[in-house]
This record gives structure tokens, sequence and C-alpha cells, in this order.
């Protein structure tokens, strides 16, 4: 049986295959009774549109998979705490259990800009479960960033 950190090391997977790419490296992966049904990573740059971040592509996937919108019964790890939209995708698809690895202090709707279990209304709460490989989830994103700024500043040159 996995854990939940072997989990997040394919979801880690999944953002390296982001990064290899230039696409900001966030991974997701969605289980089901023990079983990944779904795997994505960002594609916003390369699909050129808003919404291909890594949550709404595997949610997307695990639907197709499951010919289901309600994934009641899955859980959802992903590298990032998630922004507004993946958020509201979480919760409209009734995603059982939200596992994620660093927080978003510019961007993250789960905790941190908005911690979604104080909006009483909504109708649907997912268990929400940080920190799961920190450390790890953060260095890949901090890695991509300082190679991007380097790259800027090596152009100026």
């Amino acid at each position: 049986m996995k854990t939940h950190e072997d989990y997040m090391r394919i979801a880690l997977k999944e953002a390296e295959k982001a990064s290899k790419i230039d696409e900001v490296p966030i991974g997701c992966v969605i289980v089901k009774d023990g079983e990944i049904i779904a795997k994505a990573h960002n594609m916003k740059e390369h699909q050129q549109l808003s919404t291909s971040h890594a949550e709404i592509l595997a949610i997307q996937k695990a639907s197709k998979k499951l010919n289901t919108w309600n994934l009641k019964d899955c859980d959802l790890y992903v590298t990032l705490e998630p922004c507004m939209m993946c958020t509201g995708s979480i919760i409209l698809s009734r995603i059982r259990s939200v596992y994620y690895g660093t927080t978003d202090p510019k961007g993250g709707c789960v905790n941190t800009l908005i911690d979604i279990n104080q909006i009483k209304k909504i109708n649907h709460h997912p268990n929400i479960y940080s920190g799961v490989l920190k450390d790890e989830c953060a260095e890949i994103l901090s890695s991509f960033f300082r190679q991007k700024r380097m790259q800027k500043k090596d152009l100026k040159k």
C-alpha cells in the first residue's frame, strides 16, 4: 500500500515533466481506492490556456476515466497549494481529500489567502492536508524560478 509521501513523489515526477518543457513545475495525481487514476502537470504555456493547471487537467482525466463529474471517493495530491480556480474545481467535483506539498503565499486558496474551511456555506468541504514532502515541493519551484531569473539576467548582459 502506498503512503501519502509515495503519491506526492509521483506528483513531483509530474512537476519535473513540467519543468523539462519550461512550464511552472506543478504536478498532480488523483487516487481512488489506492490506485492512481489520473496524473497531470501544468500545461498553461503549451496549451495557451489559463485553465491548464495540473489539478484541472487531472480532474478532467479522472472524470473521463470514471465517467462521472462526482469524484467523492477520490483524493488529490498536488505539489503546490491550489489556486482559487483549482480550489473551486476541487469543491465542485467533490474531491474527498486534498494533500498538498507547499503553500502558495501569492495564490493559495485552500489555507493561505482563503481558508475554505471558514466558508460555511460551501456545500462540500474536502479534507485538507498540507506539508506532504514540503521541502521537495518547495525546492522544485524555487529552482525553476531561480533558473528563470538567471536566464533573464544573462539576456541583459
